[in-house]
């Protein structure tokens, strides 16, 4: 058993954009095709530094993605790493591909942040049985209001 993980520039579109629309369809969203193309641009251009994404490989098969954003923080002197999507193949799950993609961001992101941190849904019962594991529950609560 082959698992490689490896940058978004690294893989195809289409391979992207498939396990892109599961995660969407997870959440029950749903975001025009303009706004995918300009997504996956933003997270395979290495000249984007505030955005970037991964991929994992299991026998040459792409079959989960982490997308990740740097920004600056009033609290800290390093930037922090926000995790903003996290999905698996659900043929691929609970083999610790979810994990892998953890801990590699983790590995990418510890010499010039202070903390990756993520949000998850409150239902997300399986996910967060392994954030638990991986990482600290810190209690807030996350606000939006919508601008557009």
């Amino acid at each position: 058993m082959m698992i490689t993980i490896t940058g978004l520039s690294n893989i195809k579109y289409q391979e992207w954009l498939t396990l892109w629309s599961a995660y969407l369809e997870f959440y029950k969203t749903e975001l025009n095709p303009q706004q995918a193309a300009l997504t996956f641009k933003r997270l395979s251009d290495a000249s984007q530094t505030d955005m970037f994404g991964y991929a994992i490989i299991k026998n040459q098969n792409v079959v989960g993605i982490v997308h990740l954003i740097s920004h600056a923080s009033t609290w800290t002197k390093l930037p922090y790493c926000y995790l903003q999507d996290l999905f698996i193949d659900a043929n691929y799950r609970n083999q610790g591909l979810a994990r892998k993609l953890i801990e590699f961001s983790y590995d990418e992101c510890k010499n010039n942040y202070d903390r990756v941190y993520w949000l998850t849904h409150k239902s997300n019962d399986n996910a967060r049985l392994l954030y638990n594991r991986v990482a600290t529950e810190t209690g807030f609560i996350q606000y939006k209001k919508s601008l557009n």
